[in-house]
């Protein structure tokens, strides 16, 4: 009997990654009119965001189906094994939701479903110790129970070029939407207790990133014990000196860079910068 993890593919960890990790991805979709892609696997993120920029109407993204995740758990039902699904926060998409149905359609007591509260690099960094523990040995409880405190302490922060793609997505009211679109503001989001919020907007991309780094000191400095993890849309230039500022204010010890994929991109919008890290408490 082992230990199977299963994610969803806004974790933006890819196949080649989920394979050498011993994990799987369930993918969510994007819709460019009556056109659905699977993320990760029928459309790459280059080609996304080359047609997000000249599209004149929004894609839409879609939450997998009980179905996309019945299979896995019913291949893990008959080896006798436990599952741990750890996916994108319940007020952001239906996913867990999904993943709850599937659950009871299988009728398996031994399959244990997290809503994160969190996306992308926040994801990757409670799937990536999860599956570290795994590998230690610790049992199916242990791990959920482990996540389950860590998850509470992920800080998620994002500077956006624009609102315009959250409010349009539907993942923010018109009024915060308003509030970042004066001349060249940068707002900076966060994700507290699994919904979008604006942290603030500065003028220009350096004070844009100065408050980063200040919401950083206010939602609680980095625990350096934890890889941090960054992430960008389209271009990664304002996530390079986001890093660069980070190691210089903080002796972070473990960190990498990720681009961020088509379902979250779709919202976010191109030219985004992510941070997400452990906090201490």
């Amino acid at each position: 009997m082992g230990i199977r993890i299963i994610t969803d593919s806004t974790s933006d960890i890819n196949q080649e990654q989920a394979s050498k990790l011993n994990l799987t991805i369930v993918p969510l979709k994007v819709l460019f009119g009556d056109k659905e892609y699977r993320e990760g696997i029928d459309i790459s993120m280059e080609g996304f965001y080359e047609r997000l920029v000249q599209s004149e109407k929004l894609p839409t993204t879609s939450q997998p189906s009980p179905n996309d995740f019945l299979e896995y758990f019913a291949e893990a039902k008959e080896a006798k094994d436990s599952v741990i699904v750890i996916l994108i926060s319940s007020k952001l998409s239906g996913t867990v939701q999904s993943a709850m149905i599937a659950k009871e359609m299988v009728e398996y007591s031994d399959i244990y479903i997290i809503d994160s509260l969190t996306t992308i690099t926040g994801m990757r960094i409670l799937i990536e110790h999860a599956v570290k523990i795994r590998d230690e040995g610790k049992s199916a409880k242990e791990i959920v129970d482990t996540v389950e405190e860590l998850k509470d302490k992920i800080v998620f922060l994002a500077m956006v070029d624009t609102l315009e793609f959250l409010y349009k997505g539907g993942r923010l009211s018109k009024s915060s939407a308003i509030l970042g679109s004066l001349l060249n503001f940068k707002p900076v989001i966060t994700l507290q207790d699994g919904v979008i919020g604006v942290v603030g907007k500065a003028r220009g991309v350096n004070n844009g990133l100065a408050k980063m780094l200040s919401s950083v000191a206010e939602m609680g400095d980095i625990d350096t014990n934890y890889p941090v993890k960054f992430g960008f849309t389209a271009e990664n230039e304002k996530c390079k000196l986001l890093i660069d500022r980070v190691k210089n204010q903080y002796q972070i010890k473990e960190y990498g860079m990720y681009p961020v994929g088509c379902v979250v991109g779709t919202h976010a919008g191109p030219g985004a910068c992510v941070i997400t890290y452990v906090k201490k408490v």
